[in-house]
């Protein structure tokens, strides 16, 4: 793995008190009480999706004793309990849970078009928040945590680290990403998506748990081609984190002015409002289902959260949390 780098000095802005625009570092920390919500490896069998070392029920001669049982044929005769078996007058076995030890690497995209949101939280902070809570989650299980961060104009990737105080170390350059960001950022080739997907093809990682969290913009079935490829190897997450408004415009005001930082359009009137309605959900569904349904292809596992500010139950409820 590569060590903690960055290309492109990050210069934070004044951080926001505002932590539904920026993240907040001491917000990241804080999340550490809600691991108890939920567990990345919900009741998973070995060999299934993300399945890992605190679930697996692959048996083995580890160090983890989990049952007495009464001996089936095929069971190794090392394992049987001649004490039980004598008291008992049959013969049992001592069943153990091997350790799988793990690292979980979180891929969070910090680029620019994730610093949007129509309703409460931008998607740089939900994505940010996300992958605060799969970290300490996977702290407290023993399990170390690498990072990939593609902020709008720099990319830093942090080695795995079982330490707390690396984890405290990752979360300030994953804020200091976040607070770089402005409606004035442009995305730079080297920092994008598709380069932390290529920087994962290079390091040939196997037995890793890969969650990936962005809004998914200009993926291509290429790229998602990719991600299956590394799921042979892996178990890989999906999160899509979307906004409302990718799928249509507000209809409560009748006059938008729209813009991209250098051009913009005028919606003025019910007419032009309905139309551009229209072809925004249009455009926005189709991509949408095009994703999921190439995901569902590929056999990728996804979560769905939103920018409503209840991202953090969305994604527990997904993982088997929050009943």
């Amino acid at each position: 793995m590569v060590e903690a780098s960055n290309q492109g000095l990050l210069k934070p802005q004044s951080p926001n008190s505002d932590g539904r625009i920026y993240a907040q570092y001491s917000r990241l920390i804080k999340l550490r009480g809600q691991i108890g919500a939920f567990s990345l490896l919900p009741h998973l069998k070995s060999g299934s999706v993300l399945s890992g070392r605190h679930s697996s029920k692959f048996r083995g001669r580890g160090l983890n004793f989990e049952e007495l049982r009464h001996y089936q044929q095929g069971d190794d005769i090392r394992n049987l309990d001649w004490k039980v078996t004598l008291r008992t007058g049959k013969p049992h076995v001592r069943a153990y849970t091997e350790e799988k030890d793990r690292s979980v690497m979180l891929c969070v995209d910090q680029g620019s078009s994730m610093f949007f949101s129509s309703l409460d939280t931008m998607k740089s902070v939900v994505a940010a928040e996300l992958a605060a809570l799969v970290a300490w989650r996977s702290l407290k299980d023993n399990d170390r945590v690498a990072w990939m961060i593609n902020g709008s104009d720099s990319f830093s990737s942090i080695k795995p680290q079982r330490a707390q105080a690396r984890l405290l170390a990752a979360l300030e350059r994953l804020s200091q990403h976040n607070q770089a960001l402005s409606a004035h950022s442009k995305d730079i080739q080297t920092s994008s998506l598709s380069a932390s997907l290529q920087q994962l093809m290079r390091l040939k990682l196997k037995d890793n748990i890969i969650v990936i969290l962005s809004d998914w913009q200009h993926t291509s079935e290429q790229e998602l081609s990719q991600f299956k490829y590394l799921q042979q190897h892996n178990d890989v997450l999906a999160v899509l984190i979307s906004d409302p408004m990718e799928y249509a415009v507000p209809s409560q005001s009748k006059d938008w002015v729209l813009s991209d930082g250098q051009s913009q359009i005028n919606l003025q009137g019910v007419a032009k409002l309905a139309k551009a309605n229209q072809q925004l959900a249009k455009q926005g569904e189709l991509k949408h289902s095009q994703l999921k349904q190439l995901m569902a292809l590929k056999n990728l596992p996804l979560i769905e959260v939103d920018t409503s500010g209840e991202h953090i139950s969305q994604f527990c409820k997904s993982l088997g949390g929050l009943k």
